[in-house]
């Protein structure tokens, strides 16, 4: 009986927000208890891995942020290449609005910040964080409010968080990128041919692109780009389907199989290791300064105005309609949701602030303005969404 609730647990829409909470939680106590010592000795546990003269050293943090979270990236890389193929991107009229809502909802949100923050440039490389959405939160809260929720405001969350992943994953290329390595980046650039060709020659087994992925991923972490983004390229090598057997699609199976390690084990982990926020010895300077500040109101204001703004002006210009079964109240619920962006947000901040914050943490800002961007959409759709028995559901899980 209780491994029949478990499992349960495991297929519940709302399971991997629920875990990746349940981690950020568990840091944030442990952080602020006794047990604080024992947590920083795990983040900053020194992990090496050395073949002759070559090695990579780095602590756990690092190899969490910039190893696993690799993984994230590469199941996101995939996630885009079957939406653009043959999923909600693969139709450009279906794509306008949510595209032009994450635009909207990245350019805001980063206004907003940089104007808490304008008398002080030193700040602004900050800008970027509030710009990100967590989908795995956003589709758990929704999932809270069953089956009165419309499949055409899943499909609309959804489409928004997959731009809002390419727009993420274009930011931190162009501008959280360090000094570059040419000959690392060369290196790199020399595992493409051999994707493409394994492409064009129809193999199947994803263990010679596993291995090739790997060579890339050690020449980005050394070429100054961040590595995580080695594993978006390599998702767009992975073949969509099997000339032999069109029945089989190998991007699809191995989807599936990474889905429930990234929500489960990789995301989870990411997350205890991010949120271990002490709050010893922070006063209202730390919790009021522009920069936390500045993210907060990005997500929680900046978001909604960016995606109201932006859903209203393309239906105003008539380039695209009100999805069937919404009104403009489940589009703002939505843009409400859109502000919670927790994993992507935590990533940025990283990149963005390591080793930077001694005058106050980034990581409270987006805490802050996710659980009140949280709590705001969920009352707004709770109050807007009638009950129907007749809301058909559709798998929508996405690991983050």
């Amino acid at each position: 009986m209780a491994i029949q609730r478990v499992k349960s647990f495991f297929e519940l829409e709302a399971a991997g927000g629920i875990v990746l909470a349940m981690a950020a939680i568990a840091a944030m106590i442990i952080a602020n208890s006794p047990l604080s010592v024992w947590y920083d000795s795990f983040i900053h546990a020194p992990v090496a891995v050395q073949i002759g003269d070559f090695a990579i050293a780095k602590d756990a943090h690092h190899w969490i942020n910039d190893g696993l979270m690799a993984v994230f990236f590469f199941l996101v890389g995939l996630e885009l290449k079957r939406e653009v193929l043959v999923g909600e991107l693969s139709n450009i009229k279906q794509i306008i609005l949510p595209a032009a809502a994450a635009v909207g909802g990245m350019i805001v949100p980063a206004i907003v910040y940089i104007l808490f923050n304008l008398n002080e440039p030193e700040y602004w490389k900050g800008w970027a964080i509030p710009a990100a959405t967590d989908i795995a939160f956003a589709l758990g809260i929704l999932s809270l409010l069953g089956s009165r929720v419309p499949n055409s405001l899943k499909v609309f969350l959804v489409s928004i968080a997959i731009f809002d992943d390419i727009g993420a994953i274009l930011i931190i290329a162009l501008f959280y990128t360090s000094e570059l390595s040419l000959q690392s980046l060369a290196l790199a650039a020399l595992c493409l041919p051999f994707l493409y060709l394994l492409n064009r020659r129809n193999v199947t087994s994803i263990t010679p692109y596993l291995l090739i992925g790997v060579i890339m991923w050690v020449a980005v972490l050394k070429s100054g780009i961040h590595a995580t983004l080695a594993g978006v390229v390599l998702a767009l090598f992975i073949p969509m389907l099997d000339r032999t057997d069109p029945e089989h699609s190998p991007l699809e199976e191995l989807e599936h199989d990474l889905h429930n390690t990234v929500a489960f084990g990789i995301l989870p982990i990411f997350a205890f290791a991010n949120s271990g926020i002490s709050l010893q010895g922070a006063g209202l300077a730390e919790l009021f300064h522009s920069v936390p500040l500045g993210i907060a109101a990005g997500l929680f204001i900046g978001k909604q105005i960016g995606v109201m703004v932006m859903c209203w002006f393309i239906f105003k210009l008539g380039i695209s309609t009100m999805p069937k079964g919404m009104d403009y109240k489940q589009i703002y619920g939505a843009s409400l949701l859109c502000g919670v962006g927790f994993t992507m947000s935590l990533f940025i901040g990283g990149l963005a602030f390591a080793g930077d914050t001694t005058m106050f943490d980034e990581r409270l800002g987006i805490i802050m303005g996710s659980i009140a961007s949280g709590i705001a959409g969920y009352l707004v759709l709770k109050a807007n969404l009638k009950d129907s028995d007749s809301a058909t559901s559709i798998d929508l899980t996405r690991s983050h």
